[in-house]
């Protein structure tokens, strides 16, 4: 029988100074024991500045839940075209500490402050991003733009 593995504040204090010191500015801490494991889930520190493009997933079986840990994230939704469809505010202190999105839901989270961490759930495999997963009208991760771009997405949040 394996052993249970505990999620607790010292494993939350060593994910953040992970993703503190990791050049995307984010780490994921995995539960599922391989890429091919058919339930994926795993905690992922993610700081301010990191940036992760908008994307959907086109699979009817990758709909995805996260649940705010720590820290406060933003999540914003987009329609087809890339325009804002909703802002959501992830904090274990407020109001909204998770949400589910459907496959198919072009969207993005950022952190919001230091020390940001949430719990994602979803089906396995783990496959890369097919054509059409990621946004075409948001700049690609180290794109020049992502950086005016990420500051437009935060400021959807002050």
């Amino acid at each position: 029988m394996s052993a249970v593995t505990l999620i607790d504040t010292a494993m939350l204090d060593a994910i953040s100074a992970s993703a503190r010191a990791s050049a995307r500015l984010r780490v994921n801490r995995n539960f599922h024991p391989n890429n091919e494991f058919p339930a994926h889930r795993l905690l992922i520190g993610i700081e301010p500045g990191s940036y992760v493009r908008p994307h959907r997933h086109l699979d009817p079986n990758k709909s995805e839940t996260m649940t705010a840990l720590r820290g406060r994230l933003g999540l914003v939704i987009f329609n087809e075209a890339g325009e804002l469809a909703q802002t959501i505010l992830l904090d274990p202190r407020g109001a909204t500490l998770g949400v589910d999105i459907p496959h198919g839901t072009y969207h993005t989270v950022l952190a919001l402050e230091p020390d940001s961490i949430f719990m994602e759930a979803k089906a396995g495999p783990y496959a890369p991003p097919s054509e059409g997963e990621f946004a075409a009208w948001a700049p690609a991760e180290g794109d020049p733009q992502f950086g005016p771009y990420l500051e437009k997405l935060k400021n959807l949040f002050d």
